[in-house]
């Protein structure tokens, strides 16, 4: 049956991928003196301004100001004219401590006070899901796989000076064309849009990117002849990052996980330490859910986890195989929960999270980065499950 499916990518320099990397940045700098430290800052930008904000618990002392300049600099954010600078941008910090409310039921869960012993709650109630398929060797979707290759391209393009008018902001596009086989069959249209310096010709960026970026990045991944290659639409694209739009952490969910595959339970990841189950029970579900693929269990599998604040145990496990699995979903659902604990602690000492890793999921994706060593991506339950 004839099907198609778009994700969307965007590159660091976008406004709200800024926000997203300052707000990890600063969670990095906090757990490295202070493993325990309890995190959620969120940053916010405009023209000029950055605000930071958020309740931070932390016995650490770091200078938040240096940490977000630094972050902004190396982004390529270093002139007013590329649409911020992180030399001169005002920064507004409100940082308060974690309510005791919250905190009450992280340190001491529902479970350990009823039993007189002490377990990590979960710091907020909601459902977070984690996905995986054989579509691709990192088991992802390949539409939101390819669009990030293509935004990594496009930063290695402009960060080597291999095509030097490109500036920071941009986005990428990918939409695949599914075969009768349900398989990824060929790449549709590509829609690549990135800021430039002024004195570019929309002719020139549109040849660079073709031959610097799209085919380097997509050329072995089903372009042909027919594929629709969109470059800047609009024709001009100058104004970028907070200059030209408002930045927000954790306003691209959808880019950070599977690209719009599977459902979202709504939760951002940046700036959150591991306490918080937005973060990694999200971590913790992808983990399993690549696993149980990798093991030929399914060839699409959706995790699904639901919590309650203060509460250590996930009050709902379930697993969808979409058609796909080799057992009922109701069987592998009680697989998975025999296999994995899923209490925050367990999720945090088994996935060893309390340690300065979240600046690089920033940017291209939270799953399937083959370029980082991220414990939730390891295949290390295959046999287990088996």
């Amino acid at each position: 049956m004839y099907r198609i499916f778009t994700s969307e990518s965007v590159t660091e320099g976008h406004p709200d991928k800024l926000c997203d990397q300052v707000s990890d940045a600063i969670l990095d700098a906090l757990l490295e003196q202070d493993s325990l430290s309890r995190v959620a800052c969120e940053c916010c930008a405009a023209t000029g301004v950055m605000m930071i904000m958020g309740e931070v618990t932390t016995k650490a002392q770091v200078d938040i100001e240096a940490i977000a300049r630094k972050t902004i600099l190396e982004i390529g954010y270093d002139d007013e004219a590329k649409g911020f600078d992180g030399n001169k941008c005002e920064l507004i910090i409100r940082l308060d401590k974690q309510s005791p409310d919250i905190a009450m039921g992280v340190d001491s869960a529902l479970e350990g006070r009823a039993a007189g012993q002490l377990d990590t709650g979960a710091g907020d109630q909601g459902m977070m899901f984690g996905y995986a398929c054989d579509e691709t060797g990192e088991y992802m979707p390949a539409a939101i796989a390819w669009a990030h290759a293509l935004n990594r391209r496009l930063a290695e393009a402009r960060k080597t000076g291999l095509v030097p008018y490109l500036r920071p902001d941009g986005k990428a596009q990918v939409t695949v064309e599914y075969g009768a086989d349900g398989r990824p069959a060929r790449i549709d249209t590509v829609v690549l849009s990135t800021q430039h310096a002024p004195e570019a010709d929309h002719a020139t960026i549109e040849r660079d990117m073709l031959e610097q970026v799209i085919r380097p990045a997509l050329g072995d991944k089903g372009l042909d002849g027919a594929t629709r290659l969109l470059v800047n639409p609009t024709g001009r694209f100058v104004v970028g990052g907070p200059a030209g739009d408002s930045g927000l952490t954790g306003r691209k969910i959808i880019v950070d996980t599977y690209g719009g595959y599977g459902h979202h339970g709504g939760g951002c990841f940046s700036g959150k330490d591991p306490t918080k189950v937005d973060r990694s029970a999200a971590y913790a579900a992808r983990h399993a859910a690549k696993n149980l693929v990798a093991a030929g269990l399914a060839t699409r599998c959706e995790i699904g986890l639901a919590y309650a604040i203060g509460v250590a145990r996930p009050v709902s496990v379930f697993v969808d195989t979409f058609g796909t699995g080799v057992r009922s979903d109701a069987e592998l659902s009680d697989l998975v929960a025999k296999t994995f604990d899923f209490r925050p602690a367990a999720i945090i000492e088994r996935l060893n999270l309390r340690r300065p890793i979240y600046r690089a999921t920033a940017s291209y994706g939270h799953f399937g980065r083959a370029d980082l060593d991220l414990p939730w991506e390891k295949l290390d339950m295959v046999s287990a499950l088996r």
